[in-house]
C-alpha cells in the first residue's frame, strides 16, 4: 500500500510562513481525490504557502484504501512489478523537477542504451519498425525502404507527404485523418493505430490530433511535409539521431525503485491528520456564508473550505459539482472514458525464443489478436527482473477492445500468456502472474476535446478558490497530471487569499 508516513517537515510546511491575514487563522483547503494529480495539488499547496505569507490547514480526502490511483508498484521476488505506468517522459519537465524538489532525482534512471527500438506485429509476427520511425512519420528513408513492414505501394504513397501541399485549416481533426491524408492507409493500420491504442487506448478514428499530438501538425504548418519537418528537426545541432523507433525512448524516465517511489515521497509531505483514506465525497456546495465551499461525505460530518481542489475523473467530478454547476457537471460528462487493464508475467530467459532486442511491441487491429501491446519491463529498465529471467506486461481493453475486460482475471491472464506465447516463442507456464484492472481510467481526448476543456475552464473560472486537476483535461501522462495539481494549487491558494483581503458583499 503506498501510504508513506508523515514527516515534521510536512507538518512544518503546512504551518510555517509569516502572520496570516484575518488573525493567524489558516487557509483551509480539501483537495478530493488521491491519484498523483491531488497528491501533487496537496504537495504544491504546502510548498507555495510560506512563500506567500500562508498557512495551509489541508485536508485530502480519498475514497480507497492507498493513495497513488493508478500508480502502483509491487515487489515480489526479486520483480518490481508496475501496476499502472512504468515511467514518464523528462521532455515534460513537471514530473522531473518536482522528483528533484522532492530529493529523488538521484533515483531517476532512464532505458537502456542498447534496445531502443519497437516492434509491429505484422502476418502474425514481429516485425521491426523501420529506425527513425516515430509515432506516425519516418525520419529516415533508408530503413523504410527496406522494411518488410510497408508493401511498396504503401511506402510510395508515403512518400508524397513530400509533395502534398498542407491541408485546410481547420479547428480539429482526428488523427485517423491526418495520418490517411498525409502518409496513407498503410501507415495508419499499421503503425499510427497501435501506436495511439498503446499510448490512449483510443480509436484513431475519434481522436483528437490537436489535443494528443499537436506537434505534427505544428510540423505540416512550419514544413508542409511531415517527412522534410523531421528530417530538418533531426539536422539541428544537439538533436537525436533518429537511430530508434517508435516512441522517443531516450525521453522516458523512472525512478529505481517504481513508480510508486514518486507516491511514497509525495505521501511523505503531507501531515499524517491531512489525509483522510476510506472517505468519499458525495457533493461540493457553496457554504451558506457566501464564501468558500462544504463538501459533504458520505459519511461523518462535511468539511468546511475555503477552496476546494476537485483531482478526479471527469465523471465523478461531474457528480461532486452537479449541485453547484450543473453546467460544468454536463460539460465534465462529455468526456469519454476507456477501461484497460495489464497483465504482468515473469518467465525465465531460457523459455523465450525470442531476442528480445527491442522496448516491446505493438498490436494493429487488423492483426486481429485479443492484446493492445506489450512492454518488455526488464529490457525496458533496469532492476526489474533477478538475472536471468524476463518480466513482460501485456495490455489488454481499450476502446477498440473492450469485450476482452468481460472474463475474470484467470481468463484474462490466460488470453495474454497464449498472445505472447505464440509471438515470441515462449515454452512452459510463468512463474508469475499478476493482473491489475483500470476501469474507466483513460480519458479519451476525442475531436473537439480542446473546445470542450476551453469550456469547462471557463465554467469553473465563474467560481472563485475552486479547481479541477487531472488527466481528464490537457494531458494524460503523469507529468500532465502534476503540473495539472499543481497550477490547481496555486490558483485556489492565491483566490483564498485574494478573497481575504476582498470585502465581503454579503456583508453590505
Amino acid at each position: 500500500m503506498m501510504r508513506a508516513s508523515a514527516d515534521r517537515s510536512g507538518t512544518e510546511e503546512a504551518r510555517g510562513g509569516s502572520a496570516a491575514a484575518e488573525g493567524d487563522r489558516p487557509v483551509r483547503v480539501a483537495v478530493i481525490g488521491g491519484g498523483i494529480s491531488g497528491l501533487a495539488a496537496a504537495h504544491r499547496l504546502l510548498e507555495a504557502a510560506p512563500g506567500v505569507g500562508a498557512r495551509v490547514a489541508l485536508t485530502l480526502v480519498e475514497a480507497g484504501d492507498r493513495l497513488g490511483g493508478v500508480i502502483a508498484t509491487e515487489r515480489q521476488d526479486g520483480y518490481l512489478i508496475e501496476a499502472g505506468p512504468d515511467s514518464f517522459l523528462t521532455e515534460k519537465p513537471w514530473a522531473l523537477a518536482l522528483c528533484a524538489r522532492l530529493g529523488v532525482a538521484g533515483g531517476v534512471i532512464g532505458t537502456r542504451p542498447d534496445r531502443r527500438r519497437t516492434y509491429v506485429v505484422h502476418a502474425g509476427h514481429l516485425c521491426p519498425l523501420p529506425d527513425g520511425f516515430t509515432l506516425m512519420a519516418p525520419v529516415r528513408v533508408g530503413p523504410v525502404l527496406r522494411s518488410s513492414l510497408f508493401t511498396w505501394r504503401g511506402k510510395a504513397r508515403m512518400a508524397m507527404d513530400l509533395v502534398l501541399p498542407r491541408g485546410p485549416a481547420r479547428e480539429d481533426e482526428s488523427l485517423a485523418s491526418f495520418v490517411t491524408r498525409r502518409l496513407g492507409r498503410e501507415v495508419l493500420e499499421r503503425v499510427a493505430q497501435p501506436m495511439v491504442a498503446g499510448i490512449y487506448t483510443a480509436d484513431p478514428e475519434t481522436l483528437s490530433l490537436r489535443a494528443t499530438m499537436p506537434r505534427f501538425l505544428e510540423l505540416e504548418r512550419r514544413h508542409r511535409s511531415l517527412i522534410l519537418g523531421l528530417m530538418r528537426a533531426r539536422a539541428r545541432p544537439g538533436q537525436a539521431r533518429g537511430r530508434e523507433s517508435g516512441p522517443r525512448w531516450t525521453l522516458f524516465a523512472a525512478p529505481a525503485a517504481g513508480m510508486g517511489a514518486l507516491v511514497d515521497a509525495l505521501a511523505s509531505r503531507v501531515p499524517g491528520p491531512a489525509l483522510r483514506l476510506r472517505t468519499r465525497a458525495r457533493a461540493v456546495v457553496p457554504a451558506g456564508t457566501g464564501r468558500g465551499y462544504r463538501v459533504e461525505l458520505e459519511a461523518g460530518p462535511p468539511l468546511e473550505a475555503d477552496g476546494v481542489i476537485v483531482a478526479a475523473g471527469a465523471p465523478r467530478a461531474a457528480a461532486l459539482v452537479d449541485g453547484m454547476d450543473a453546467d460544468l457537471a454536463r460539460l465534465l460528462l462529455g468526456i469519454p472514458y476507456a477501461s484497460s487493464a495489464v497483465v504482468t508475467l515473469a518467465y525465465g530467459r531460457a523459455q523465450i525464443a525470442h531476442a528480445l532486442d527491442g522496448f516491446g511491441f505493438v498490436v494493429p487491429q487488423v492483426e486481429r489478436l485479443p492484446i493492445l501491446a506489450c512492454t518488455f519491463s526488464s529490457v525496458k529498465f533496469d532492476g526489474r527482473a533477478p538475472e536471468g529471467n524476463v518480466l513482460l506486461r501485456a495490455f489488454l481493453g481499450g476502446v477498440l477492445r473492450p469485450e476482452e475486460l468481460d472474463r475474470d482475471d484467470p481468463a484474462l491472464a490466460a488470453v495474454a500468456e497464449g498472445a505472447l506465447g505464440g509471438l515470441l516463442g515462449i515454452t512452459g507456464r510463468p512463474h508469475l502472474v499478476r493482473v491489475h484492472r483500470h476501469p474507466d481510467a483513460m480519458p479519451q481526448f476525442v475531436v473537439g476535446h480542446l473546445g470542450r476543456v476551453a469550456a469547462i475552464e471557463a465554467r469553473v473560472a465563474e467560481h472563485a478558490a475552486f479547481a479541477l486537476a487531472g488527466n481528464a483535461y490537457r494531458g494524460v501522462g503523469a507529468p500532465d497530471c502534476i503540473r495539472s495539481g499543481q497550477a490547481a494549487a496555486e490558483r485556489v491558494l492565491a483566490e483564498c487569499l485574494s478573497g481575504r483581503r476582498a470585502p465581503d458583499p454579503s456583508s453590505a
